[in-house]
């Protein structure tokens, strides 16, 4: 299949990718998706620690959790500390459109490459750096220290049990959309005016942005949030039910679609209730709503209740597993799900050092002898 900037918008722009670990690693994936040419640079011996972040790991040794982050990439391994190491990068981001970066704070400068002095001798440049706590912060950003700090853990979880993390690593990812989005917008802005600039996201601001409209009740309120389990603060019925079988969700969010769920499920004389008409009226009753609805979807199957919801119109699913989930979507165990956002799977995750040889001989021309990669 032929790519073109219709299929893939980000075609001929040139990524440096210094991260390791997910949110800058799932960050320049995105743009690869999109058509960028990503170099991802790596230690020597070990590379990206996720490497080593298994099991599972695959048929050739390579983990589960760097092939999700890390396709559509050219890769080398390069020692920043030896004579040789900075001033090969030096090259690569001479000819470079957008460099990515999570070293803490002042450790580029160190090693011969300051952002700012860069940017400085390279005006039209894309620089996007990604910390835990904010760029004057030399805090280490770990994705469960962040949502521990930032208010996910105290609003996740069973109302009277611990605080819980979120069973991915949400924070890394949201802050990698953060950081994609923030790319994307500087780039728009170069085509304008001709200048890169200096950018920088944090997990600890993603992370406390993200919390939306839970951030608002609570500044709106003035009062805490607390943790709901599979319930919501502000919709009745809005959670988990048991089914014959497994259980079901079912997200009541306007006065009609609880008309509806009331019909289907034959709810009598809580449906006729006129204090029931209104989600006000049901967050008033929130345990007597409840305790009608689940004895009525413990009669029967998950999925004749999904049907016969879906039908009405009522939003409702199935819990299901990962892999029941994965089943509807286009999946790879070497390349991961596919973008979500329009892009191709091109090139699968580089091996450490794949392409070593080649980009240390060609920069950025490695893409043309290694091509810039054929569907998946």
């Amino acid at each position: 299949m032929e790519h073109n900037s219709d299929t893939l918008p980000l075609l001929g722009i040139r990524v440096l990718d210094l991260t390791r670990v997910l949110a800058g690693p799932l960050c320049t994936m995105m743009l690869g998706d999109l058509g960028a040419d990503v170099i991802k640079v790596e230690r020597p011996g070990a590379g990206d620690e996720t490497r080593g972040w298994g099991p599972p790991f695959d048929d050739r040794g390579e983990s589960a959790y760097f092939l999700s982050a890390n396709r559509n990439k050219l890769g080398i391994a390069v020692d920043l500390a030896a004579p040789d190491g900075p001033p090969l990068v030096l090259g690569l981001i001479d000819d470079a459109d957008v460099v990515v970066d999570n070293f803490r704070r002042g450790a580029l400068a160190k090693l011969g490459l300051d952002p700012d002095r860069i940017l400085r001798e390279r005006p039209t440049l894309v620089w996007l750096s990604i910390s835990g706590f904010g760029e004057e912060s030399d805090r280490p950003g770990y994705d469960y220290v962040v949502q521990a700090e930032c208010g996910w853990m105290a609003i996740t979880g069973e109302p009277d049990g611990s605080p819980m993390k979120v069973g991915v690593a949400l924070a890394d990812i949201v802050t990698g959309k953060d950081a994609a989005a923030a790319i994307l917008a500087a780039l728009v802005a170069r085509a304008r005016s001709g200048r890169g600039r200096r950018l920088h996201v944090s997990l600890a601001a993603s992370a406390t942005a993200a919390l939306a409209n839970v951030a608002q009740n609570a500044l709106v309120s003035g009062r805490d949030a607390r943790r709901w389990g599979n319930a919501h603060p502000n919709l009745v019925p809005y959670e988990l039910f048991p089914a014959a079988d497994r259980p079901l969700v079912i997200a009541v969010g306007n006065d009609a679609q609880w008309r509806a769920l009331a019909g289907v499920l034959e709810l009598g004389e809580t449906a006729d209730d006129p204090a029931l008409a209104t989600n006000a009226g049901r967050l008033a009753e929130r345990e007597r709503v409840v305790r009608a609805v689940a004895e009525r979807t413990r009669t029967k199957a998950a999925r004749e209740w999904v049907e016969r919801l879906d039908a009405a119109g009522v939003p409702c699913g199935m819990v299901r597993g990962v892999l029941e989930a994965l089943g509807d979507v286009e999946a790879s165990a070497l390349s991961g799900v596919a973008s979500p956002v329009g892009g191709r799977v091109r090139r699968p995750p580089p091996r450490l050092d794949e392409h070593g040889a080649l980009i240390r001989a060609r920069g950025w021309g490695a893409f043309r002898e290694a091509g810039r990669g054929d569907e998946r």
